[in-house]
């Protein structure tokens, strides 16, 4: 085919390109269908500038108009996913997330009584009775326990690695207690139970032999943030399981599917939380810093999580109801 044959062939698709490249990028926005258009038009003329590279090596004005076409276009397809892709995290961010919290808030209370509640139990009983002392922490390991092995254990690896070790386990926990709701709550709260009373057990060894201080310093850093995460991710298991015990007018599958769906964007900023609270575990926890700075990075992340959380959880949960109505659908 000759230069004048291949450019009357797909003139009219260079055309096109050029328009569809030019609408996006002045709008910002397309509609799927135009979308769908632009790549498609997209791929098409770069295959034509390929072959027009071999074919017509030495038409530098052809060349040089179709890599302005291809390039142009590239650059709005992927700065427009870009576009989205921040879109997406801001809309999560200061939306979704913190509505779909709000939503769960009295499965939240709930799950932080059945943490804290244990928590003290434990910690007191430990703390007051040498008996019950003796039979969790016997002498022969106690000693070894409070003063070496449990501040060791936040400096027994490089911080990385024992940051990306707690990042994962602690994924692994909050997906067991959410996941576990299924089993109508029962696991989901004794999950909660559990996690509370170990850790009251541990406080409650430190202060039978008045290490408190010890004990606060090194749980509160990274526990506030770290613990609050497990609690939420435990309520989202308590609202699944509720769902199953009072699905309402909507069949259990149908009920589970719903609230699972709603729970995604819980999931999603527990990752981000659970990031955060590793970092600080791995990097400050353990560091030999004054107990005090320790501490203040630790309630640093709490407010920021729960000040988050509550300055747009009201709110984005009346934006998000409003979105979900019929009503508002239909008026779009």
């Amino acid at each position: 085919m000759d230069i004048d044959a291949f450019v009357a062939a797909h003139q009219d698709e260079w055309a096109r390109l050029q328009e569809l490249t030019r609408r996006a990028r002045k709008v910002r926005t397309t509609t799927p269908d135009e979308l769908d258009d632009l790549v498609t038009s997209y791929q098409r003329v770069g295959a034509q500038l390929a072959s027009a590279r071999v074919g017509y090596a030495d038409d530098a004005p052809l060349i040089n108009r179709l890599t302005l076409l291809v390039a142009d276009a590239h650059g709005v397809l992927y700065g427009q996913r870009d576009t989205e892709v921040r879109r997406s995290i801001r809309d999560l961010a200061l939306l979704r997330f913190p509505a779909a919290v709000y939503r769960i808030r009295w499965f939240v209370l709930a799950a932080a009584l059945l943490t804290f509640v244990p928590w003290a139990v434990f910690q007191i009983w430990l703390a007051v009775s040498p008996k019950a002392l003796d039979v969790t922490f016997p002498a022969t390991v106690r000693d070894q326990y409070i003063h070496h092995d449990f501040a060791a254990y936040y400096s027994s690896q490089p911080a990385q690695n024992f940051a990306t070790q707690v990042f994962l386990n602690n994924i692994r926990v909050a997906f067991l207690a959410f996941a576990s709701g299924v089993f109508v709550c029962v696991i989901s709260a004794l999950l909660l139970i559990y996690n509370g009373a170990n850790v009251g057990m541990a406080g409650g060894a430190f202060a039978s032999v008045g290490e408190s201080g010890k004990f606060w310093g090194l749980i509160l850093p990274h526990g506030m943030l770290e613990l609050s995460a497990v609690i939420v991710a435990g309520a989202a298991g308590l609202r699944i399981g509720w769902t199953l015990i009072d699905p309402g007018e909507r069949t259990r599958f149908a009920a589970l599917t719903e609230e699972s769906r709603r729970a995604g964007p819980i999931l999603l900023g527990l990752v981000v939380a659970f990031l955060l609270a590793a970092t600080v575990e791995g990097f400050v926890t353990g560091r030999p810093w004054p107990t005090a700075v320790r501490i203040a990075i630790g309630v640093g992340v709490f407010f920021l999580f729960w000040g988050h959380t509550i300055v747009y959880g009201k709110r984005a949960a009346a934006i998000v109801e409003h979105h979900s109505r019929p009503d508002a659908l239909s008026s779009r």
